[in-house]
């Protein structure tokens, strides 16, 4: 018997509002009587359906990139070579490649290992337990870059660790433990270079920018950041969540056991655990030998999937996402019809115009950059979407005045992460699934950050980054 399919989910109001007025959107801009070369105009009504879609999310992002190309290449607004034109980048390959690295080290189960060894090394009390899970976090994004199954993952072991300990998921150990590792994901992810969001932000510095970045590079220039969440968020949410026990019974020897329950190390992790390795080493060592990250991600992920070396099976192979594969080639072709039809220089104009006078250098860029950004990213709610309209536009402003295109895209990617609300990160999502924090325990933590951000970029631009000669 073949299973029944099940019917699509019937649009909100909001979504079927937003996809009128993305669709409404095309037609308007398209013929209305503006002042602009045609070509320019056609590819703004184009973009305007796309960034509104990806505003309100009536079909997946990846579906709203591919038709906007397709509209691009059925009109024939820019050539067949510029609507296809972010495949041929390196960022959606870089991606894909993360994307194998995470799923092997997901599925050998070495990130469950990993998690619980870590764990079991702290100690029993909640404020132990609470650093590890901010430490296993950090680590971890190196092994799985993408946030969201990161957080699934060690979502499932912070339920494990609070159940053992007799406590519900409204606990405030629950909540405590939860928040921290989500929160850790959600920083680490900008400072790493592995997220979607990341990886799509430099391949557009290094496209619109016409400056080379380096992982090593990226990782440096972020690695205060690094040291400061780590004891940021262990120090803010064991104060907002104090526990209900603060030597936890049964909390290591529940870890230990979980461990013991894995056995010994599989020949599938041995080897997810020696390509990884292998992986971060040469994207650590680029400065040296100049190999693009996404050659190195793209060949490690391949590798993973070659019987008997590797480590990827079928099965595992259906279960990577490639929907964000395509959503990101499509995010950067827009840019690139944008960039040809020359659109993208009015935007530059439009939007950068009234603030250009207040920005001369990178630091300054990081004292209004970062709000501007963060009011884009309220508006357009996806980072990764955020990230794809409005990195190019920046990156011609930094041409047209001047302006250290490196700099100012590192305080752009920073700051388009900020946030106040749960919508605005699928990590903070896929958290909020476990049912243990709500949209007040979001906010009150991400006003706090949003606030400790913009004093830390102020630091870093004006200070640190200098050092290393960006800026």
């Amino acid at each position: 018997m073949q299973p029944a399919i099940p019917e699509a989910l019937p649009l909100s109001r909001g979504k079927l509002l937003g996809a009128a007025l993305g669709t409404l959107a095309l037609p308007l801009l398209w013929f209305a009587p503006l002042p602009l070369d045609p070509g320019a105009q056609h590819a703004l009504a184009i973009s305007a359906l796309m960034v509104i879609f990806w505003i309100v999310e009536p079909i997946p992002h990846a579906v709203t990139g591919l038709l906007g190309c397709w509209l691009f290449w059925a009109f024939e607004v820019v050539p067949e070579r510029t609507v296809f034109s972010g495949f041929t980048s390196e960022a959606p390959w870089f991606l894909l490649g993360a994307l194998f690295i995470a799923a092997m080290v997901t599925e050998s189960g070495l990130a469950r290992r990993l998690a619980y060894t870590m764990l079991a090394r702290v100690g029993s009390s909640y404020s132990r337990i609470l650093l590890a899970f901010v430490l296993t976090d950090f680590v971890m994004t190196f092994l799985v870059p993408a946030g969201p199954p990161r957080v699934i993952l060690l979502g499932a072991i912070v339920l494990g660790v609070v159940s053992s300990f007799g406590l519900d998921s409204k606990s405030n150990v629950a909540r405590g433990l939860m928040l921290a590792m989500v929160f850790a994901a959600t920083q680490f992810d900008r400072v790493i270079l592995g997220s979607t969001p990341a990886i799509l932000a430099r391949s557009l510095i290094v496209e619109h920018g016409q400056v080379e970045v380096f992982w090593s590079q990226w990782f440096i220039a972020y690695l205060p950041a690094d040291v400061v969440y780590i004891f940021s968020i262990w120090w803010l949410v064991s104060r907002l969540y104090p526990p209900e026990k603060s030597e936890l019974p049964g909390g290591r020897e529940f870890i230990r056991e979980q461990l013991r329950n894995l056995g010994p190390w599989t020949s599938r992790e041995k080897r997810a655990m020696a390509w990884t390795a292998l992986a971060i080493v040469i994207w650590a060592t680029d400065f040296l030998h100049h190999v693009s990250p996404a050659v190195v991600g793209l060949g490690i992920g391949l590798a993973a999937t070659i019987p008997g070396i590797g480590v990827l099976k079928m099965d595992d192979l259906r279960k990577v996402n490639f929907l964000i594969f395509l959503f990101m080639g499509t995010t950067i072709s827009m840019g690139g019809a944008l960039r040809e039809t020359q659109a993208l220089d009015l935007l530059s104009n439009s939007v950068f115009g009234f603030i250009s006078p207040m920005i001369q250098s990178t630091f300054d860029s990081s004292l209004i950059l970062y709000w501007v950004a963060f009011a884009s990213h309220l508006i357009l709610a996806s980072q990764t979407a955020n990230i794809a309209v409005t990195m190019p536009v920046l990156m011609s402003y930094a041409d047209a005045n001047g302006l250290d295109a490196l700099g100012v895209g590192l305080v752009w990617s920073f700051a388009a992460a900020g946030k106040l609300f749960i919508y605005q990160s699928l990590v903070l999502i896929a958290g909020y699934t476990f049912n243990c924090y709500n949209g007040k325990d979001v906010l009150r933590i991400s006003a706090f950050f949003l606030i400790l951000d913009w004093v830390l970029l102020m630091l870093m631009a004006g200070l640190y980054w200098p050092l290393l000669g960006i800026g």
